[in-house]
């Protein structure tokens, strides 16, 4: 089982930047893939970023140019700079691990841009 805890949620004005950290119970290179995904009110859950174990990422087209995901091996902590914000980029920003044949959750945090 894999725990994930995030952290670096907030409100930020459009044009700001934040950054997301997502600290793993297992190392990292024994996962699959972590991602981000982020879920606006009334909308389904989308992946916004992903890394591999191999270090190989993906963007949703939404994000690219804007957004980057990172890792530190050493520390188990996948994270996701967002700069240029847009309103249009709020919601609940969830990690996710897949490890084998499963998926985990982290709790999720919320991201506010304001116009």
């Amino acid at each position: 089982q894999v725990q994930l805890v995030e952290s670096g949620g907030g409100l930020v004005q459009a044009g700001g930047s934040l950054r997301l950290s997502c600290a793993a119970s297992k190392s990292l290179l024994s996962i699959s893939a972590m991602g981000w995904h982020r879920q606006a009110p009334g909308k389904q859950r989308d992946l916004v970023a992903s890394i591999t174990a191999g270090a190989n990422t993906n963007y949703a087209d939404s994000v690219k140019g804007r957004f980057s995901i990172s890792r530190d091996i050493a520390k188990n902590t996948v994270y996701l700079q967002m700069n240029s914000l847009k309103p249009e980029d709020t919601g609940v920003y969830y990690c996710n691990a897949v490890k084998g044949p499963f998926n985990y959750w982290g709790q999720g945090t919320q991201v506010t841009v304001s116009s």
